[in-house]
Order: C-alpha cells, then structure tokens, then sequence
C-alpha cells in the first residue's frame, strides 16, 4: 500500500470491489488471468473459470498466497452442460455472483477462402455461443443483485477488430462485431433494471491469442506489429481498466471502452 504525502493511506480507486462475488472466464491466462488477480487483490472473491484446471489450481494458489480468495472452476464455454455445471459450482461456494466479465475468446486467422469452416466454428461457439452461455448461467444473480441496490457488473471483452478492418481475421472480426453489438443490446435491456453492460475493445494487446494462428504469414505479420508498436498492451492493463470500470459509483456506466497502445 501507498501513502500520499501527509502519510495516510492512498486511494487505489478500486474500493468498489470489495466484497464482491466475480466470475472471470478466460482465467488460466492473459486478460482473464490477470483480471481475477486484480479483482481478488481489490477484496473480490473470485470464481476462474477455464478449460485448463491445473493453471487455474495454480492461480488459485498465487490468489491465496496473497491473501485473496479464489475458486478454480474449470469449465468448457463451448458446452451448455459444462457452464450449468460450473455455474452450480459457484453458487454453492460463493453463492449469486455480482460481477461477470467474459474474458475467453479464441483468434483464429485465415483468409476466407481457405475454407477453415473448423475455425469459424470453434470461434463462433467460443467468442459469441460462449459468452451468451455464460450471461444466461449469471443473469439472474446480476438482476438480483441489482435490485437490492448493489453494483451489478456484466463486462464483456470484444477486440478493435469488431469495426477495424485485418485482412485474414473475417471470421474473428465477425465474432467480436456480434459481441459489441449484443453489449449495447443488453445495455438497453439490462441499464434501466441497473445492471451496468460495459463492452472493452482492446488494440494489440499481448496474450496467448496470437499462439493460436496456424497460417506462418499471418503469424509473422502480428509478430511485426508487436515490434512496430512497442509497447503493446498488456493484460494487466486491460485487467486495470476491468477494475476500475466495475468500480466506480452504482450509477456510473461507462459502457463502451476502445483501448489502444498509444503508437497503434
């Protein structure tokens, strides 16, 4: 902890966090990971939710090390009985959730005339079946939660690639584009019960995604741009911006974040 020049305690702006119930998918890493880590430093209990059950033991771990409190749930988001089951998981250790963020994604590149129907796929129930899967498991906690005038929080991890053009990532761009959308459809419904919808469009952002990519020139172009654009982002700085989001002021919604490294 800081202190300010008279020798008291500094803020850290993220005071709305504490006692808090967050479910963070995309938890074994990059921005999940690293938002549950910030979360949980900020007095949230935190639920991890992934695929990859020994990463999130293991950051469970590093949280309790810490002296946070987290629960590794591992989960398939592509699987409508495996979000049921984790979902269930949750709510008998923590019970109802406040805050949601959607952080699991999968991107794939490829021209579309590759044919890769295997990738549209996997990127569309990933990205968008997904995500929808994990508001329909919490929807009711963030209702609930809301209407007892608590902070209710849904925040949903799209891309710059929802409206920017990237020859090669259609489909992917496509995906986030749903996101973005649905984000701003659900704030329509979801604002006037209380429950902030906020929609972050990150730029080159350094994570995990890019690993994914099988074509070697698409590979090579994003490996150029993190040299051109140095330095990118991080996870941690999206998970900052997640913090204080979900931490400002009940009435305070900032719904629509784009977020780039100041050279891109």
């Amino acid at each position: 902890m800081t202190t300010n020049t008279a020798g008291q305690p500094a803020t850290t702006g993220f005071g709305g966090l504490a006692g808090r119930t967050a479910v963070v998918t995309g938890a074994a890493s990059g921005m999940g990971e690293a938002t549950a880590q910030l979360l949980a430093a900020h007095g949230a209990r935190v639920a991890l939710l992934a695929r990859r059950a020994d990463r999130l033991a293991e950051l469970a771990g590093k949280i309790a090390a810490d002296g946070g409190e987290a629960l590794a749930v591992p989960v398939d988001v592509t699987d409508a009985d495996s979000v049921a089951a984790a979902a269930s998981r949750v709510h008998e250790v923590y019970g109802p959730a406040d805050l949601v963020v959607n952080a699991a994604g999968v991107m794939l590149a490829n021209p579309v005339d590759a044919g890769r129907t295997d990738e549209w796929l996997r990127m569309l129930d990933t990205n968008v079946a997904g995500v929808l899967r994990i508001i329909d498991a919490f929807r009711d906690d963030l209702l609930a939660a809301a209407a007892a005038g608590r902070r209710a929080d849904l925040v949903n991890v799209s891309s710059i690639g929802a409206h920017a053009v990237f020859p090669g990532y259609a489909v992917y761009g496509a995906t986030k584009a749903a996101v973005t959308h649905l984000s701003a459809v659900l704030r329509s419904e979801f604002g006037p019960r209380d429950v902030r919808v906020t929609n972050i469009e990150p730029g080159l952002t350094g994570t995990e995604l890019g690993g994914h990519i099988d074509n070697p020139e698409l590979a090579a172009q994003l490996g150029g741009m993190f040299q051109v654009i140095d330095p990118a982002l991080s996870a941690a700085d999206i998970a900052d911006l997640i913090a204080y989001v979900t931490s400002r002021p009940a009435h305070v919604n900032l719904r629509q974040i784009v977020v780039l490294p100041t050279r891109q």
